[in-house]
């Protein structure tokens, strides 16, 4: 069975620019990522198609060789050593050391880190990071609010190539159009994104007066943020594409909100429960009673057995923060404290006498045996 039409791998039809090209292939890769379907070979098989199609498409010369002679190569029919599609096995090794151009997409999309080494260059800008303080009410019930966020933008005159409307552009000398260049010695360290060209592989003869070339002016901006319910210190919200601007008009990066939550005086979190301590006096842990005990969806009432001891621990189910990934709330843990009494009257301390005497209950008698 011979090979499919590139643009049919893609699903992409033959007048798709490259972004088109770009994000259909890192939609398709996600998709069909071995890693994502393990043991699949119909998802291994067509993730190498999709890599295949994109690793001829997204390079401008072996793609208009490609519209003109299709799966031929002008040296003849069939992959053969002198044309732009050589007949070497394709390897998902290959594809892991970084062989292959689409590999820093397919690692944002998958693992959300950058490529290290080799790689084509970032697939979007770079993310930000910021944190907002809540309190501990506004983390169990979730809430929307407003931050300011400074970021860069593509420029829109030119639209975030950095080159003046109109003017051409060429591949950069210093890193050959790739985007990135290697450090160390004989190019063989960690690859970095072009400082000339900031990682968009192409340069400009004239540059944007609107951005002097850089393709991205600074903006200050109101961002709504949505607080789900559940969020904990350390949470992170993501919203896509209110990061850094990408090079050369490509995706800008994510904007990742972490929280951190104020303590509160009573309750105390752990988990997907809530714990804390309410008085009692003696008269209702002796006798039992039914109380009302703060939580975080108002007051809830709560039953005391009669004879409940100091530190005793109650459930009230439902009553604590909920799931942040859904599946229901988790329990609030209410630990009993006995209040004792401080007679301040001859007529008190008789009556505390006098109930010694009618339960003459000795608490340590358990402890006699060590004594």
């Amino acid at each position: 069975m011979g090979k499919r039409d590139y643009y049919e791998v893609l699903g992409l039809p033959r007048s798709a620019s490259d972004r088109d090209i770009k994000r259909a292939y890192r939609r398709l890769a996600r998709r069909y990522h071995p890693d994502v379907n393990p043991g699949d070979k119909g998802a291994e098989a067509r993730f190498k198609e999709v890599t295949e199609a994109n690793e001829i498409l997204s390079d401008p010369q072996k793609r208009a060789e490609y519209d003109q002679f299709g799966h031929r190569t002008a040296a003849g029919p069939g992959p053969g050593p002198g044309g732009p599609f050589s007949g070497a096995p394709f390897d998902l090794g290959d594809f892991a050391r970084g062989g292959f151009g689409g590999l820093g997409d397919l690692l944002e999309g998958i693992f959300g880190g950058r490529p290290e080494a080799g790689e084509a260059a970032p697939p979007h800008g770079e993310d930000l990071h910021s944190s907002i303080d809540i309190d501990f009410e506004q983390a169990i019930r979730g809430f929307t609010t407003e931050i300011s966020v400074q970021r860069s933008a593509s420029c829109a005159s030119c639209g975030g190539s950095g080159a003046r409307p109109g003017s051409r552009t060429s591949p950069c000398p210093s890193c050959g159009g790739s985007g990135r260049v290697a450090t160390g010695a004989g190019g063989l360290g960690r690859a970095r994104a072009c400082s000339r060209c900031r990682g968009a592989g192409r340069v400009a003869a004239q540059t944007c007066p609107a951005c002097a070339g850089r393709g991205s002016v600074p903006r200050t901006e109101r961002v709504k943020v949505k607080i789900p319910p559940g969020v904990d210190t350390g949470s992170k919200i993501r919203l896509a594409e209110m990061g850094e601007a990408g090079p050369g008009g490509s995706p800008p990066g994510d904007l990742y909100i972490v929280t951190r939550v104020r303590p509160h005086p009573f309750f105390e979190r752990k988990g997907d429960n809530i714990h804390c301590a309410v008085p009692v006096t003696v008269t209702e842990a002796a006798l039992g009673a039914r109380i009302q005990v703060p939580t975080v969806d108002g007051p809830a009432e709560m039953r005391v057995p009669p004879g409940t001891n100091g530190g005793q621990v109650f459930r009230l189910r439902g009553k604590g923060v909920p799931a942040l990934r859904g599946g229901g709330r988790g329990d609030q843990y209410v630990t009993v404290k006995v209040v004792v009494p401080r007679p301040h009257n001859a007529r008190a301390q008789e009556l505390l006498r006098e109930l010694a005497r009618l339960d003459p209950e000795d608490p340590r008698r358990d402890l006699k045996a060590w004594m």
